[in-house]
This record gives structure tokens, C-alpha cells and sequence, in this order.
């Protein structure tokens, strides 16, 4: 085992991944996606994986010409994948391919349902009451309170077993910063895992960082791969 929170590579950070867990993707329109534990995760071969991630495109692997998460898909690895947009419209491939023919559930939840269920999961909230769905399908079977803003309907915490994250620097206790778009999910997926795995451009000793620029901190990121 590594000493403290950096590992040699992404293989050694994934290696107790079980069949069954549930992993948090994070990245943004292909943006922020740790593309390095993504290969790793499809080499480490577990199955029946549920994925959370807002949309595509996704980041390319060096293992195969299609998109990360189809290649996840397309290895049967995967048994769900909850997302507001699963694939994108007109070439959803693998994923597309596999759900019509019966061998993956998709979850469609809206994005911002979505962050909030990761938000209530990551604090430790038993739900959060949401106006979004409504009136629509989303809201089916759930649990409905009127507020004095108006109806709303109860939206159950996320949690999963890991969260992948990119970030641009952390330091050796994980404390982390983030580059653009990258900032969109991770931070709100680092929190609502039980294990954090964070891909980083650069790895600094503690101090290094300035304090001010920090956004996700050491305790919410349990594990660290440089990026290259």
C-alpha cells in the first residue's frame, strides 16, 4: 500500500474497486474528466458498475477509439448509468445500443435534481424538496409537500462508492484546485463519496497551494494520481 493519500498510479488507486459500486464520473461537456482512472477502471474489469455523470461528449481512451464511458459500456461493465443525458442525442453508440437492447438501465434525472441529490448525499441530508419535476414523469410515485412557494417533490439523497475527479493541483494531503469547467461537478461528486480518487496535474507539498484558491479539502479527497 502507498503512504498517505498518493499512489503510483491509477491501477494501484482502483484496485479495490468491487462488482456492484456505484462511481461518480465528474467532468463537464469533456471537460475535467480524469481520463487516466477511467483507463484504469476499465482494465481493473469489474462489472456490473453503476455510472453518474451530468453529459457527454467524453474524453477518448487510449485503450480503444471510442468514448470513455461507452468503452466502460461496450466491455459489460456496466449495469446503470444515472445522468440527465446519458449519450448524446443522434450517436448515443454502445450505450445507446446496449439500453435498447435490455442489458443497461438509465436513470434520466434532471441536472439540477441531480447535483442536489449528490449535495443532500455529500452533508448528510435525508432529501431535499425540489419544485423540478412537478407535474412531469420525473415526479411519479415520489413523495409530494406544498410550501408556501408551491408543490414540490421529495428527491432522495446520492451516494456512491468512489468519485473520479480531475483537478489542476493538490497537495500531498488532497486538498485541491480545480482549472475552468472542471470545477462544475467534482467538487459536489468529491463530497458524495466514500472514497474520492482525484487525477491532478500537479502534486505540491503542503503549503504550497494558496489557501485561497483551494475548493475541495483534504478530507473530502482520500486518493491521488498525477495525471501524466
Amino acid at each position: 500500500m502507498p503512504q498517505g493519500k498518493l499512489y503510483d498510479s491509477p491501477q494501484a488507486a482502483l484496485a479495490d474497486v468491487q462488482d456492484g459500486s456505484t462511481i461518480l464520473v465528474a467532468g463537464f461537456a469533456g471537460h475535467g474528466v480524469a481520463e487516466r482512472l477511467l483507463v484504469a477502471l476499465l482494465e481493473g474489469g469489474s462489472k456490473d458498475l453503476t455510472l453518474v455523470y451530468r453529459d457527454g461528449p467524453y474524453a477518448s481512451l487510449g485503450s480503444g477509439p471510442l468514448p470513455a464511458i461507452e468503452n466502460l459500456v461496450s466491455n459489460g461493465q456496466v449495469a446503470k448509468i444515472i445522468s440527465p443525458i446519458p449519450f448524446s442525442p443522434g450517436s448515443g453508440g454502445a450505450i445507446e445500443e446496449s439500453w435498447q437492447a435490455g442489458w443497461l438501465d438509465i436513470e434520466i434525472v434532471p441536472q439540477g435534481v441531480l447535483v442536489e441529490r449528490l449535495r443532500a448525499g455529500g452533508a448528510g441530508i435525508g432529501g431535499v424538496f425540489l419544485p423540478t419535476a412537478v407535474g412531469t414523469r420525473f415526479g411519479a410515485d415520489k413523495e409530494k409537500r406544498s410550501f408556501l412557494q408551491g408543490e414540490a417533490v421529495l428527491e432522495l439523497p446520492l451516494k456512491a462508492d468512489y468519485s473520479l475527479i480531475k483537478v489542476a493541483a493538490a497537495d500531498t494531503l488532497g486538498n485541491a484546485i480545480y482549472d475552468g469547467s472542471g470545477r462544475n461537478w467534482a467538487p459536489v461528486m468529491a463530497m458524495a463519496a466514500r472514497i474520492t480518487v482525484a487525477e491532478a496535474g500537479l502534486i505540491v507539498e503542503p503549503g504550497e497551494l494558496d489557501p485561497e484558491a483551494i475548493i475541495s479539502p483534504g478530507i473530502f479527497v482520500n486518493r491521488l494520481v498525477a495525471s501524466d
